[in-house]
């Protein structure tokens, strides 16, 4: 990522933008929380979730490893 979209993008998102960004439900970002795959805290007296943008980008990177682990385990097969 250029320093320039890096500087454009927020340095949280809320579980709504992360859910967009994943293309994935909100009920799934909170799962995802939930089983600690995708880090997240909470801010101020209410708990309002927020997730880093680099913690999004690392649970994609984490993604593509398993994904890639997986096919070559013959788990999935790889006619993508």
């Amino acid at each position: 990522m250029s320093d320039d979209v890096a500087q454009k993008r927020p340095r949280f998102l809320t579980i709504s933008q992360v859910s967009e960004e994943l293309s994935v439900g909100v009920t799934t970002v909170r799962q995802l929380i939930k089983t600690g795959e995708l880090r997240a805290l909470q801010i101020g007296g209410r708990g309002i979730w927020r997730v880093a943008t680099r913690d999004v980008e690392d649970y994609i990177e984490q993604a593509y490893r398993v994904t890639a682990e997986r096919i070559a385990a013959g788990e999935i097969p790889d006619e993508v």
